[in-house]
């Protein structure tokens, strides 16, 4: 400040004297167009200055202006020292509004942020999957004006958002189940969040299905045991009698253990999700003890053919791998007509995949049926596989080893024909030859 007033007082002065001696020698005319032209040099100075200053500024390019001298130099750096600092916060926010936005977008949940009058202020890409939007279309739309089923629509219009809102058949396939809720934020803002739902309602379903699968597997064979039990208590029976109820008695509770110890063996295995062990298994052996099994299950109402087209090994955990080829072998027993043929083999195919393989002259499966053959407890035909003994979890324990093995379990089946089920396991899971 004090070097400008200096500066303004030596620009008087010079002038003063500038006026001085043109009044001397040229006259009062000359005195005073001197003086003025003197005095307006700072004017003309400073509206340099100033141009220079609003060509930077529609440029947006202050802070690159290079600085003039005297007053003006203050002046400029203390502009380009503000809009320095201006534009770092202006970044600072910007980057801060960056990650809240990553943040949102990679959030498993959809969210959408609406204004006092619901309409939409932002949304995800997992809102705009959920309900088939586009922030770029949609925005400041009302939300229910987008969104038209009517449980939505009263939801809004009661304004009662203590409570979730269910919504399904959703998406652009009509096979999600939404939950959503709005929360109040700001000043009547509401942030609309929604959850996926579809895998825990299929959990959900399944649990209630396996539930009421496992009660009524178990209800049958009880009801048989208690109604024996109170024939026994109740009337006299010979010996010949008592046996053969026993022995009816035995065969239900063989099957009540039966169905225990499979339960418990899918358990533990959907409890594992380690990959299996490598040790080498034998498949000589491993093809001699289910030969064994098939022909004690079979008691001779079967022809077999057994076949080891290869001699390279599994390697996996052998109380898993023999589980699943006898289950497969006793599953084509159990729905071959007696006299029918089943023939078992072991090969490795031209990928270097070891294929163990059932095939039986059963009645064959239809098409529908062959992609749910390996959930629990799902069955062809009920009362055929009860009748057979089987618990309807066979397949399902083969898929879980399978997938503890790298493998793949394959169907083929033709109705009135019979059908193959193989067991794919990867190179990794063979030995060297």
């Amino acid at each position: 400040m004090v070097a400008a007033l200096y500066r303004f007082f030596f620009i008087v002065c010079l002038a003063i004297i500038a006026a001085y001696i043109a009044l001397h020698f040229f006259g009062s005319d000359w005195a005073i167009f001197t003086s003025a032209a003197i005095l307006s040099i700072p004017l003309v100075y400073s509206y340099i200055n100033l141009a220079r200053l609003r060509k930077f500024i529609q440029a947006d390019a202050v802070e690159n202006i290079s600085l003039p001298s005297g007053y003006w130099e203050e002046i400029y750096f203390g502009l380009q020292r503000l809009i320095k600092g201006l534009k770092q916060k202006i970044r600072i926010i910007e980057q801060q509004h960056d990650h809240f936005i990553e943040a949102f977008q990679a959030s498993p949940n959809g969210i959408v942020m609406l204004d006092e009058n619901d309409q939409i202020e932002w949304c995800n890409s997992i809102a705009e999957r959920f309900f088939g939007l586009n922030f770029k279309r949609d925005a400041l739309q009302r939300i229910h004006f987008l969104i038209r089923r009517p449980e939505f629509i009263q939801y809004f219009i009661k304004r009662n958002f203590e409570e979730p809102l269910l919504l399904e058949r959703m998406g652009s396939s009509s096979s999600l189940s939404l939950m959503l809720q709005a929360f109040p934020f700001g000043q009547k803002r509401h942030l609309l969040l929604i959850q996926n739902i579809t895998d825990l309602q299929k959990a959900d379903a399944m649990r209630r299905d396996f539930v009421a699968n496992v009660s009524h597997e178990m209800r049958t064979p009880i009801t048989v045991l208690m109604g024996f039990l109170e024939t026994v208590q109740s009337l006299h029976l010979s010996k010949e009698q008592q046996d053969q109820y026993f022995e009816m008695m035995m065969s239900q509770a063989q099957r009540m253990k039966t169905l225990v110890e499979d339960l418990l063996t899918l358990a533990n295995l959907e409890s594992n999700a380690l990959p299996a062990a490598s040790n080498e298994l034998q498949i000589n052996t491993l093809m001699a003890l289910v030969r064994n099994d098939a022909e004690a299950l079979s008691q001779g109402k079967h022809s077999f053919t057994y076949g080891a087209e290869s001699s390279q090994n599994i390697l996996g955990d052998e109380r898993e791998v023999l589980s699943a080829f006898s289950n497969l072998v006793s599953n084509a027993i159990r729905y071959t007509p007696d006299l029918g043929a089943i023939n078992v083999k072991w090969s490795v195919n031209q990928e270097g995949q070891g294929e163990f393989s059932v095939s039986d002259t059963g009645p064959g499966i239809a098409p529908e049926h062959l992609s749910r053959l390996t959930e629990r407890f799902y069955r062809v035909d009920r009362s055929r596989s009860r009748e057979t003994g089987g618990t309807g979890l066979g397949l399902a324990i083969v898929k879980h080893i399978a997938s503890r093995h790298q493998a793949q379990l394959l169907i083929e089946s033709t109705p009135g024909i019979g059908s193959t089920f193989t067991l794919q396991f990867p190179m990794e899971r063979l030995s060297t030859p």
